[in-house]
């Protein structure tokens, strides 16, 4: 029988297996009977597993173990809750629990957060004696850190008379989740046998809180890397928004003989976007589609992100009809895509695509719907939506959509319409808001109200130069030059002065670029001040001039 399970791969061999069963009364043996739940879990089969267990009489502590693990570990999100009456059941008709018992009921806790559940389950351990059992002990210290109770967590591993590195990982795992990387460098420096898990971990920890160089620092200390050490650097240089970094253990990885997975895959297209790297990004979807990765709603929804952001609106659409399924991701990036490129249209036209699709939108979707509306000026159809979000969708709106409501109006001249919509925002409005309404002013030269948003930017951003400069232009262009003198002497006594110089990159032939403002260390840099003096004297043939009112 146990040959015959090992070949079931579909649920009619399984049937059948369970048919033979029961013809000649194996169906009641225990040993047969854990072998085919067991069988009918690891091929995702659970169902049928927990109706094959209903039907036997008196199953033992190992048939209850196979199943109690098969739903724990089952993909459906339904089974874990089915694990703790069969747990109940089992104690109800007698049967004591094993060693193998708890991991797996402990875990079905952790994954439905059931407090009071597990804390009685710790009792019973207690009480049955399995408080020095190394695995069982493992599983309460990942319960309790789970729950964010690290002291409890601590606790346990403290009495644990014997330690593995694994339940040392789950004690440093702990610390990591909950941002204390003190204590889990503390006790990951006490290890006397030190894991890649263990080393992932910490790693880890170290990306979430941002300490970028400890964890690189981490990363070329350790003697061998597995895909998860790789991915995770990439990841927290990601994060960090060094992203020529992450390009680059990307090819060092690959160059180890480290193939990524989808996990990877998607956090360096990522990278690929942010940086702009067309080229790179290109190389990357061939590469995806050469080793046979399902072009699935993940992947897909960067690539279309990516290709939008590097300048290839064409590319993104191609993706985008290739996906046999969208989710949500999918459609917000194709929308934003669009709008990105101004193609404001098409983007309304997408949108109403998706809704008949049946997918909800949510506020990313808003925010791209807007900007587009935004840079078309289209302003009734911008309110439009903007009013739809909330009366159709139930959505509230955030900082984000308010942000492009204001940029709407103002881009109209409307910034009477824009300062009442600030003042009537539910939401504290930040710098972002006020300086949307600072820029408008600039645009159609309106004084009052520039003064108005300058005057709360001070407060939110008192060190920031950008906007008294803004409003001294505005002042200069309606020749209020006492203002400007006075703004100008103000800014001086403050000392406040541009500190942060803007930067900007470009890709060539896969090698990225980067400029700094008033930088001059860049190896080209004679020959890109040849070619931009005559970029101006090409723009100032066809009419050009420099706007001298400004200061």
């Amino acid at each position: 029988m146990n040959d015959f399970l090992r070949k079931c791969s579909i649920s009619k061999q399984l049937e059948s297996a369970y048919a033979l069963m029961l013809k000649t009364s194996l169906d009641r043996d225990c040993f047969s009977m854990n072998q085919f739940l067991t069988a009918c879990s690891s091929r995702g089969f659970i169902d049928y597993a927990f109706q094959a267990f209903t039907q036997m009489e008196n199953p033992n502590v190992f048939v209850y173990n196979a199943l109690i693990r098969g739903l724990t570990h089952s993909s459906s999100s339904s089974s874990p809750v089915r694990a703790l009456p069969i747990y109940i059941d089992m104690l109800r008709k007698g049967v004591s629990p094993s060693s193998y018992t708890f991991p797996s009921i402990i875990k079905a806790c952790n994954l439905l957060s059931a407090k009071m559940f597990g804390e009685s389950v710790h009792g019973q351990i207690w009480r049955i004696g399995f408080t020095s059992h190394l695995h069982v002990q493992t599983s309460l210290v990942d319960f309790y850190s789970n729950l964010c109770r690290i002291i409890d967590a601590r606790k346990v591993f403290d009495q644990m008379p014997e330690r593995d590195t694994f339940a040392r990982s789950t004690m440093v795992s702990a610390y990591t989740r909950l941002g204390d990387m003190t204590s889990a460098r503390n006790l990951f420096d006490e290890m006397p046998e030190r894991d890649i898990t263990s080393c992932n971990t910490m790693m880890d920890g170290y990306s979430r809180i941002g300490d970028v160089d400890s964890a690189a620092s981490l990363f070329i200390e350790m003697p061998q890397k597995d895909l998860i050490s790789w991915t995770t650097m990439i990841n927290c240089y990601t994060q960090s928004h060094r992203y020529e970094k992450a390009l680059s253990v990307f090819d060092e990885m690959k160059s180890n003989g480290i193939n990524p997975d989808e996990v990877t895959i998607v956090t360096i297209i990522s990278a690929c976007a942010h940086l702009g790297a067309l080229d790179f990004g290109k190389e990357l979807y061939h590469y995806v589609m050469q080793i046979g990765f399902h072009l699935d709603v993940y992947i897909g929804s960067v690539l279309i992100d990516m290709f939008a952001k590097c300048g290839s609106l064409e590319r993104s659409l191609v993706v985008f009809y290739k996906l046999q399924t969208k989710n949500l991701f999918c459609w917000n990036s194709i929308i934003e895509g669009l709008a990105m490129h101004g193609f404001a249209e098409q983007a309304l036209k997408m949108f109403d695509k998706m809704i008949a699709a049946n997918v909800e939108p949510n506020g990313v979707t808003f925010i791209s719907v807007l900007s587009a509306c935004t840079h078309a000026g289209l302003i009734e159809e911008g309110q439009r939506m903007f009013e739809s979000m909330v009366k159709d969708f139930s959505l509230l709106p955030e900082i984000q959509h308010y942000g492009c409501m204001v940029h709407l109006l103002c881009k109209a001249g409307l910034l009477e319409d824009a300062l009442r919509l600030i003042e009537q925002m539910k939401i504290e409005p930040n710098s972002v808001i006020w300086g949307a309404l600072l820029g408008g002013c600039k645009l159609h030269k309106n004084v009052e109200i520039a003064e108005i948003a300058v005057e709360r930017l001070a407060v939110m951003e008192p060190n920031n130069s950008g906007y008294r400069t803004l409003l001294v232009n505005i002042h200069a262009e309606a020749n209020r030059w006492s203002e400007v003198s006075k703004i100008r002497l103000d800014m001086k006594e403050r000392g406040v002065e541009k500190t942060c110089p803007g930067s900007s990159w470009i890709e060539i032939e896969n090698e990225i670029h980067r400029f700094t403002a008033s930088d001059k260390c860049h190896f080209a840099i004679l020959d890109i001040y040849v070619m931009l003096n005559e970029l101006n004297r090409h723009i100032k043939l066809v009419g050009y001039m420099n706007e001298l009112e400004l200061v």
